[in-house]
């Protein structure tokens, strides 16, 4: 009876499925991390994601990482924009790995306009407060924590696991991390995917969970600059070329334009899989599409919703203008910004000749409002990757579908993704209707949604770095 006791109790520690569920451990380390990232400043303007980097990189060496498995870098022109890049080896020298990608710039915050201070984490009625607390450092905590967590706990994966925290991601014409790393050291980060900021957990009003999205695509970031010229003149000698109404026709037309239809395999699965919790019309509208995403009354009802819309084709809308010199005057130039966010896989330069048909008037001129974005195909979405992450979701967050959904705006992810790294982006929790008012004022989380999260990835990313 000893014997057969002894050898039942070492089944039980030796095998995966009956070992203890050690997803949760070192909680209080992880809030430490936390806690720091929030309070490192790293807003473009006065803060520093270098000094960021720094108290990760020294954690991680704590927790026994080499020198030569961490690559701190910044900028000679930019010191105080730098990130980090940390590897936990794998055994299989012929495996590439998997690359976790996260941010730690954030948007700009100012204390006057704040509840609580926007650098001091703060905890309070279950929720964790702080500028960047969902965007992006709750996922930069959850993956600094992950590295460590696995390297104390003397887990070395089949597959090598890559962190890469980087700057740039929020503000626009500075040194960005990921594009470098991508078109300069895609040795230091390359792998087989990579998973990213962007979807999340969706909580109805009532705080029931909905779905579990993964972003499996993203459309492109381009602006588009117009303008009108003309000699000017007297206000009080009126003429038929003027330019401000010559932006306004071309400003007409670019609104009545509507690009063609497009489908990918994430916004095919998102319909799909949406249709049956959306239900009524809507979600046979999208049941319909998804089997035939040429059906054009599906797509016609479907593009009546703002955000369902924006899933189905490229949209260009005007944000800004400017013209004219003086109230007396008749304006000799008018400018406009027309923001795109194109479908995955089209060339920025088909939809400059869409936008310059629409127009029809050679009058007005058309020019590159940003860098070129790079026209990024969506990535295939397999199940090999799929199929893990619906095991554990269904195991942490029991009943939740899990809906791939394509991303409107844009992340860091399309810099990874062009050079070859297919990039899939999910932050492993769950957001109020007002998804944690990111990039707005009182910046929220769940600190149980948090902790849910940074249990799902400890359980995930060992199922992908072992698989075969």
């Amino acid at each position: 009876m000893r014997i057969a006791a002894a050898v039942s109790l070492a089944l039980l520690v030796a095998s995966p499925a009956l070992a203890a569920d050690r997803s949760g451990e070192g909680e209080a380390d992880f809030r430490a991390l936390f806690k720091e990232l929030i309070e490192t400043n790293t807003a473009h303007s006065v803060g520093s994601c270098t000094a960021a980097a720094d108290n990760i990189a020294t954690r991680l060496k704590a927790a026994g990482f080499k020198d030569s498995e961490i690559h701190l870098f910044a900028p000679d022109t930019a010191p105080k924009d730098g990130g980090l890049v940390a590897v936990l080896p794998g055994w299989d020298p012929n495996a590439k790995g998997i690359l976790l990608l996260a941010h730690l710039d954030v948007v700009e915050a100012r204390r006057e306009d704040w509840t609580r201070d926007p650098f001091t984490l703060i905890e309070e009625n279950g929720q964790f407060y702080g500028r960047g607390v969902a965007d992006d450092k709750g996922q930069a905590a959850i993956f600094a924590d992950l590295l460590i967590r696995y390297r104390r706990q003397g887990y070395v994966p089949r597959r090598p696991v890559k962190l890469a925290l980087t700057c740039g991601e929020e503000t626009d014409g500075v040194f960005n991390g990921a594009k470098w790393l991508s078109e300069t050291h895609k040795d230091w980060i390359d792998a087989d995917f990579a998973i990213n900021e962007d979807a999340y957990g969706v909580l109805d009003d009532h705080g029931n969970r909905v779905s579990f999205e993964i972003e499996a695509a993203q459309k492109v970031y381009q602006d588009f600059t117009l303008e009108t010229t003309n000699p000017g003149g007297h206000s009080s000698r009126p003429r038929p070329d003027n330019a401000l109404y010559e932006m306004a026709k071309a400003l007409d037309r670019v609104e009545a334009y509507r690009f063609p239809v497009k489908v990918n395999d994430a916004t095919r699965g998102y319909f799909a899989r949406m249709s049956p919790i959306i239900g009524g019309a809507d979600g046979q509208a999208m049941k319909a599409f998804a089997a035939a995403p040429g059906a054009g009354a599906a797509a016609e009802t479907l593009s009546r919703d703002p955000a369902w819309n924006a899933m189905l084709r490229t949209t260009c809308v005007a944000t800004m203008i400017e013209g004219g010199h003086a109230p007396n005057a008749l304006p000799q130039s008018v400018k406009a910004n027309v923001n795109c966010r194109i479908f995955p896989g089209t060339p920025v330069a088909e939809v400059e000749q869409a936008l310059t048909t629409a127009i029809g008037d050679p009058g007005v001129k058309i020019g590159l409002g940003s860098e070129p974005s790079p026209a990024t195909p969506a990535p295939a979405l397999p199940p090999d990757l799929l199929k893990p992450l619906e095991g554990v979701v269904a195991e942490v967050f029991p009943g939740t579908p899990v809906v791939p959904t394509m991303e409107v705006g844009a992340s860091d992810g399309i810099y990874t993704t062009a050079v070859g790294i297919p990039t899939y982006g999910f932050y492993g929790f769950f957001e109020t209707p007002d998804e944690g008012n990111i990039h707005g004022l009182n910046e929220h989380v769940g600190v149980k949604d948090l902790m849910d999260g940074r249990r799902l990835f400890y359980k995930l990313i060992k199922l992908y770095a072992d698989r075969k």
